[in-house]
């Protein structure tokens, strides 16, 4: 009877260690960012007609804040700077655009900013385990991004790094780990997104905080009468 008992704790432990290797180890290997940096470096793919646009744009960089439910994502190039600032506590946010001397800021209420992003709802990944990569140092699987209306994109993310606000950015909301290197086509153009950065250091609030004066404001319902 004894030796029964004992070959049944010594079963039960082994069935219990097996569960924390398989189910609990992994999400504490898994560095969650909650506040601190990503930078990413733009290169840009064109067709013969816009290779003055590539010039311009060669050299951008993406970085992008990130700060408990407060985002800010900047994007600098040699046309000027383009920044959204997001919180997702409220779902409100600006998009600060700075070309040529002209300064206008968009605003977003909850609505607005689920028109701007419609378009990944329902965007699903195809993953694959079989092809892994090293882009930057991070060990990286790839995923076919695939949007609702049949258009789809090839990331390259690392599994082991998450960031904690999933809303950080929409088109990565439910991948299984951080973006490290993915495309995006605009017409003939391919802008490729490499990661080159992440920091955990400790962000400001002040750069998050929204301009009170300099920008021409516009509301996001008049731009879109202008498309």
């Amino acid at each position: 009877m004894v030796k029964k008992l004992y070959m049944f704790f010594k079963i039960f432990l082994f069935s219990v260690s097996l569960f924390l290797v398989i189910y609990i180890a992994p999400a504490f290997s898994q560095q969650v960012i909650s506040e601190g940096v990503l930078v990413y470096n733009i290169s840009i793919q064109t067709g013969s007609a816009e290779p003055k646009m590539a010039d311009m744009l060669d050299g951008a960089t993406t970085t992008i804040y990130l700060k408990g439910t407060q985002t800010k994502s900047e994007m600098l190039s040699g046309l000027g700077k383009e920044s959204t600032i997001y919180d997702s506590r409220t779902g409100t946010g600006v998009i600060l655009k700075d070309y040529s001397g002209q300064k206008l800021m968009i605003t977003l209420n909850k609505d607005d900013w689920q028109k701007k992003n419609r378009k990944y709802e329902g965007i699903t990944y195809a993953i694959s385990d079989d092809e892994i990569m090293n882009i930057a140092g991070y060990e990286c699987k790839k995923a076919i991004a695939t949007l609702k209306d049949g258009n789809s994109f090839i990331i390259y993310f690392a599994p082991d790094i998450k960031v904690s606000n999933l809303n950080y950015d929409n088109p990565f909301k439910n991948l299984p780990g951080l973006a490290v290197q993915y495309e995006w086509k605009s017409g003939k153009m391919i802008f490729k997104y490499t990661l080159s950065k992440i920091t955990d250091e400790t962000v400001p609030s002040s750069r998050f905080e929204i301009p009170k004066s300099g920008y021409r404001v516009l509301t996001f319902e008049e731009t879109q009468k202008f498309k």
